[in-house]
Parts: C-alpha cells; sequence; structure tokens
C-alpha cells in the first residue's frame, strides 16, 4: 500500500532524476579537466593521490610530481609507484628546513622540466603537480610559463594542482575547483602525525 509520503518522495525523486537528467544531456563536451585543491584544509594531496589510484583502477597512465614533501616517506608513493605512476620528487624537502633560495629555486627548476615532459605526453592520462601553487607563490615557476604549458598540454590529459593559496587566474582557468577548509586538526591539540594515516 502506497502511502502519501511515500508518493511525496517519489515526486521529489522524480524531480531530482529530471535535473540530473538534463544536467548531463547539455554535457557534451569531452576533453581533459583542470582541477585545483586549495584551501588551508589538511587533505588535498590525498585527494590528488585518490584520483590517481581511481586512474590506474581504470587502466591508464598517470604521474605525480612533489613539489614540497619530498624527504618525507610516502605512501601513496610507495603503492602506486609499482603500478607504474612515474614519480617526480624536490629532494630538497620543505622550504622551510632548508632556509636556502637559490637551491629551493633550482630544485624547482629541475622538478618543473619533469613536469613540462609529462604536460606534453600525450600517453599520460594524468599528472599531478602536488605543492604547486607554493613554487609559484615563493617565485620559483613563472606563473606566465605554467599557464603557457597548461593551456598547451593534450586535449585529453586531465591535470590536478594542488596546494594552499593558488593565485586567481589559474583558478579562473580551471575546470573545478575544491577549497579544502580546516575545522579541526589533531597536529594543533598535540598529536602527532601518523604513518598510513598523514603519510
Amino acid at each position: 500500500m502506497t502511502t502519501q509520503n511515500d508518493q511525496r518522495y517519489q515526486q521529489r525523486q522524480k524531480k531530482i532524476k529530471q535535473h540530473i537528467d538534463e544536467r548531463i544531456a547539455v554535457a557534451t563536451q569531452d576533453r581533459g579537466l583542470l582541477l585545483i585543491l586549495t584551501g588551508n584544509g589538511k587533505g588535498k594531496s590525498t585527494a590528488a593521490f585518490g584520483t590517481v589510484a581511481r586512474t590506474v583502477g581504470h587502466g591508464q597512465q598517470a604521474a605525480v610530481i612533489q613539489f614540497i614533501k619530498g624527504t618525507w616517506e610516502c605512501g601513496e608513493r610507495n603503492l602506486l609507484s609499482q603500478h607504474g605512476v612515474e614519480f617526480q620528487v624536490m629532494s630538497t624537502g620543505f622550504t622551510w628546513e632548508t632556509q636556502n633560495r637559490a637551491s629551493d629555486m633550482l630544485a624547482a627548476q629541475e622538478m618543473w622540466q619533469h613536469g613540462k615532459r609529462m604536460l606534453s605526453n600525450a600517453l599520460l592520462d594524468l599528472v599531478v603537480l602536488d605543492e604547486l601553487t607554493y613554487m609559484i607563490t615563493y617565485g620559483y615557476i613563472e606563473l606566465t610559463e605554467v599557464i603557457q604549458v597548461l593551456q598547451h598540454r593534450p586535449q585529453e590529459q586531465t591535470v590536478i594542482i594542488t596546494g594552499r593559496g593558488c593565485h586567481r587566474t589559474l583558478i579562473e582557468m580551471a575546470d573545478t575547483v575544491s577549497e579544502i577548509r580546516p575545522i579541526k586538526h589533531a597536529f594543533d591539540h598535540g598529536l602527532q602525525a601518523r604513518q598510513g594515516i598523514d603519510w
């Protein structure tokens, strides 16, 4: 026996389905995307690596550049490199530890050469530029060059850029932008970072 509540529920669901079907019908473009994961909250790189895992799970090719966390062990890198994902890692680690602008800039430029190679490779379905936003903010890599390379990448290639304070021009260029906002963080309450959870 169908109740009045059941009927209202069905009507609401039909409207939702109709709205979604209409949106799907007008989504006719098929090309690679530019995604940006920014904001001060935790989880930007983690979300990007999740997309890498999804890409690999579909038998597609992915590559990653890590611009900041190079000296840390990385569980995602340990796993994904076993499945053919190329990782290029900036060996200097955190810039506040090196305290040497010249060496940081040199390391960033070296990584960016790999980035340009990846962003010209039509065989790569996904390229992750992890923490690239910092390299632009610090002036290690020129924004204008990043824009130019992104605009001339293979049409089917998707790029994910992560990091705080993403430049507004990149945000305007992007197809999808997610801002991760901090509510609470364990570290702020004296809890140590945990292997398998934080790295």
